[in-house]
């Protein structure tokens, strides 16, 4: 079977790297991703057998008739986030668009919501490097869109104090990091897709709790993230996916409520028309 990732070998994947699949009569390949990578469009066409995607994904393949379903959801709590000087003495996102510079990828959910929310008459707005923090660097003013198990990590290296807001914090917080399946397969082979969330379950267990071999094994595989780094990013992510909702119910729960935030969310920006049933976005196995 295959398994597709959005984004190179690095730790938020970690616990795929771990999972015991043999243990559950299952032959895994994982297809590292990069940039842009459609996993969502490849697991509904059938391309690969499971795919990572993230939920708001889902919620927009679905809305256009591709029947993608969630099945385990690594990060509880989004990652994605904003990054500014410390010195600026900055206490909420919204402090960060009163003034200077924003680095924003044009479309994404949570800027339009950011927008929406409090305008963008008193910052420049200008693309997302990336990963790129450089004009961070040389710009105080400067605060660009982030992962708070990346960038953050990267410019307190190069020297820099940094503050971060969660996305979170202005209400959206889509799963993601999300184990997706077609719902053909889904309805074909329910027993292999409940082994996979099985053996996915064990993997982050064992991961969180000593990624040391995972992390080896992923270094091999993605050399331009040095082993320190590694470490680094898998103890920062931890909050993000063991959370009193996982303590409650198990690693990579979902619940029905949350999805219907983000349903009603993408309705609010007109991005979708129909109400989408949140119970067709996701299976607990």
């Amino acid at each position: 079977m295959k398994l597709a990732l959005n984004w190179k070998p690095e730790p938020e994947f970690g616990g795929f790297y771990a999972a015991p699949y043999s243990k559950h009569g299952l032959d895994v390949e994982i297809l590292p991703g990069g940039a842009g990578t459609p996993t969502v469009q490849m697991v509904g066409a059938g391309s690969v057998d499971f795919g990572i995607v993230s939920a708001d994904e889902v919620v927009l393949a679905r809305s256009h008739g591709n029947d993608v379903v969630a099945l385990f959801a690594v990060f509880q709590d989004s990652p994605a986030g904003i990054m500014a000087h410390a010195s600026r003495n900055l206490t909420s996102i919204g402090d960060v668009l009163k003034e200077g510079t924003i680095a924003l990828q044009s479309g994404l959910p949570f800027a339009r919501l950011l927008e929406r929310k409090f305008g963008f008459s008193h910052v420049k707005v200008v693309p997302s490097p990336g990963g790129d923090i450089t004009s961070f660097l040389n710009d105080e003013k400067f605060a660009q869109q982030c992962y708070l198990t990346s960038e953050p990590i990267a410019a307190r290296r190069k020297g820099a104090k940094v503050t971060v807001f969660a996305v979170s914090e202005i209400g959206y917080d889509p799963y993601t990091t999300v184990l997706a399946v077609s719902g053909e397969s889904l309805r074909k082979n329910p027993d292999r897709a409940k082994a996979m969330v099985a053996a996915v379950r064990e993997g982050w267990r064992a991961y969180l709790d000593d990624p040391k071999a995972a992390n080896q094994q992923m270094h091999q595989l993605n050399p331009t993230m040095d082993a320190e780094t590694f470490a680094e990013v898998a103890e920062v992510q931890k909050p993000f996916i063991e959370t009193d909702a996982t303590r409650r119910n198990g690693l990579g729960t979902m619940s029905r409520e949350r999805w219907e935030t983000l349903i009603g969310q993408f309705k609010e920006l007109g991005d979708i028309s129909q109400t989408i049933p949140a119970e067709e976005c996701f299976r607990v196995l």
